[in-house]
């Protein structure tokens, strides 16, 4: 039975920074839940962060990558670098899917860690960019698939071609 990584607050976890859930009601996701497939996994405050907490953004919207290479941080709204805190969680939530042997994670879509298409881009105005958050860039380094929480009917298929459904 293939594991599958997912954000937290897609649990109806309140992990969120400002200490709410982002429930997910689809239905796939919740036939998973009840095989016991899923690993839910909050890397911010896996990383450190408590909840609530500011809101953060990578910086000029520069992505995961770019936070993974150096190249940019992660800062919150008041401009505390919270760079260090958002790599331990990407390294812990790397460390939790390999320990599940995941290869497909379900991730929040937007956020600074989980976002697999679109990041924010960095002036705290609502504005979202192209990207990956730290967390989805780190996982996607490894051979995990990342799909946000309007796409799991794309990790299903994902998982369909690895021989799991």
């Amino acid at each position: 039975m293939e594991r599958i990584l997912v954000s937290a607050c897609l649990m109806g976890r309140k992990v969120r920074y400002d200490g709410s859930a982002k429930t997910s009601g689809d239905a796939l996701l919740a036939a998973w839940r009840r095989q016991g497939r899923l690993v839910p996994f909050c890397p911010e405050v896996e990383g450190g962060l408590p909840v609530p907490r500011p809101a953060a953004e990578i910086e000029g919207g520069a992505g995961g990558a770019a936070v993974l290479s150096g190249a940019a941080r992660v800062l919150t709204s008041g401009g505390t670098d919270v760079t260090a805190a958002f790599l331990a969680g990407a390294q812990a939530a790397l460390a939790a899917a390999r320990s599940f042997d995941v290869k497909v994670a379900i991730l929040k879509e937007g956020s600074p860690s989980c976002g697999s298409l679109t990041v924010y881009d960095g002036t705290f105005a609502g504005r979202r960019v192209p990207g990956h958050g730290v967390t989805s860039a780190l996982l996607e380094l490894h051979g995990i698939a990342v799909f946000g929480e309007d796409r799991i009917t794309e990790a299903a298929a994902r998982l369909r071609e690895i021989g799991e459904s």
